[in-house]
């Protein structure tokens, strides 16, 4: 896995682009979320995640921006990593409050990201986010062969 450095070595396999989205997002903690609302204004923030082999749990405020963005539009889209090694993630939102998660799920999530918003006097939500399409490259010659996931089911 490289740095946000750009690279000389020759393009990855998308096998190998895989295993490397795998292993970022079991191991990284922060994604840029891309929301919209409902009028289509737009939204960006970064957020604590964390992933669970099947979807990214994330929490925010359920009244900020990207709370009710999030809530009214049930899609998002996700940007991991550094822009010279990028995956981009468009996913499926469900919305849980905060006391309908299991628990066990809520202190993996406080425990990888270091904060619990089950904690805080400001109202929260959990949000679930199951990835229907995933691209992943660091620079032009990686463009080619970038989508590694599509309606939900790995390509490779």
């Amino acid at each position: 896995m490289t740095g946000s450095s750009p690279t000389s070595a020759a393009p990855r396999s998308r096998a190998q682009r895989r295993h490397d989205t795998e292993h970022r997002l079991a191991h990284d903690v922060d994604v840029w979320v891309a929301s919209a609302s409902a009028d289509g204004a737009p939204y960006l923030v970064p957020l604590s995640f964390d992933w669970d082999g099947e979807a990214l749990l994330a929490a925010t405020p359920k009244d900020s921006p990207t709370g009710r963005n999030l809530a009214d539009t049930r899609i998002v889209r996700l940007g991991l990593g550094h822009t010279r090694d990028v995956t981009m993630i468009d996913g499926a939102v469900e919305v849980l409050e905060l006391d309908a998660l299991p628990r066990q799920r809520a202190d993996r999530f406080a425990e990888h990201t270091g904060f619990d918003p089950r904690a805080s006097a400001t109202p929260y939500r959990w949000f679930r986010i199951v990835p229907r399409r995933i691209q992943a490259w660091r620079e032009e010659d990686e463009l080619t062969g970038r989508e590694l996931m599509r309606d939900g089911r790995w390509l490779v």
